[in-house]
């Protein structure tokens, strides 16, 4: 029996042919004591993080109170030598190995790569244990699997889709990016600012900036709208027909300008010559 969601996604429809084969192998409800040292990680997995403080502590929870649900396997057909794959239940392999179980309590299925792929997105997209990244990452394997929409996997998922389209909006920032995010050395919320600089040397070099000064959203937000706002200074007009005095007042209040500027201080400038009178105009923002 496969995952109620995978349903949405058409999985599980088989031949009758295939069924019947399936059915002489094994019991499809049939638990079984698979060795540890033939089964392999699934290859679709989404999650890249496992923490290792996490699965020690499902390991002691198993070791007290046994493995109350078996893992999911399906045979590797390709191999040389007996061989399972995972489809579910990495955590709770990776605790029994922990623990150094010969075998682990297993439910086989016959499933392709694509029904694979999808259940281990789909039953971890439920979980809610995936970082942004592997999530957004998950998003796409989806819309590649099935050739979907963002907006039909949203109505399948039972999700936004302006929620899809914000985190695979994720994908597009360089990978080193992507790692600090993974790494939670940056939030969603950080990474989100990111994107508005759309170079990415810019955001590279923004994120070494966040990590070392340790800057919040808030901060963050403000250095990235500093940063669009810089434009390259202005050619001032040529002060022609002026005493010397004049010149040295309007070179005075440019530098004046330029130090307020150096603190950080967004200055909006704007110099007019007019036959009477040259013009500054110096906009002060309210908030830095």
């Amino acid at each position: 029996m496969l995952h109620p969601f995978s349903r949405l996604f058409g999985l599980g429809d088989k031949e009758e042919h295939e069924v019947e084969d399936d059915q002489e192998a094994y019991h499809p409800d049939e638990v079984m004591e698979i060795p540890l040292e033939l089964i392999e990680a699934n290859r679709f997995q989404p999650r890249t993080i496992f923490s290792q403080e996490k699965i020690e502590e499902l390991a002691q929870t198993i070791h007290t109170h046994g493995l109350i649900q078996p893992i999911v396997l399906r045979k590797v057909e390709d191999a040389d030598t007996e061989k399972y794959e995972l489809i579910a239940g990495e955590r709770r392999w990776r605790a029994a190995n922990h623990l150094e179980w010969k075998t682990i309590p297993a439910i086989i299925r016959n499933m392709s790569d694509k029904e694979t792929a999808s259940v281990a997105l789909i039953e971890n997209l439920q979980r809610e244990e995936l970082t942004v990244i592997e999530e957004a990452k998950a998003y796409e394997s989806l819309l590649e699997l099935h050739q979907l929409t963002q907006e039909a996997l949203a109505q399948r998922l039972g999700k936004n889709q302006s929620t899809i389209a914000n985190k695979m909006r994720l994908l597009k920032l360089p990978e080193e990016v992507q790692v600090a995010i993974l790494n939670k050395q940056i939030t969603e919320r950080h990474a989100r600012a990111l994107i508005a600089l759309k170079d990415s040397e810019k955001q590279e070099k923004l994120l070494v900036e966040i990590i070392e000064k340790e800057l919040n959203v808030k901060q963050t937000e403000a250095r990235i709208e500093r940063m669009l706002s810089d434009k390259k200074p202005q050619k001032k007009p040529r002060l022609k027909g002026v005493n010397k005095d004049m010149r040295i007042a309007m070179n005075t209040i440019r530098q004046s300008i330029n130090m307020v500027s150096d603190t950080g201080m967004n200055l909006v400038t704007d110099e007019e010559d007019h036959d009477d009178y040259y013009q500054i105009t110096i906009k002060i923002p309210k908030k830095k």
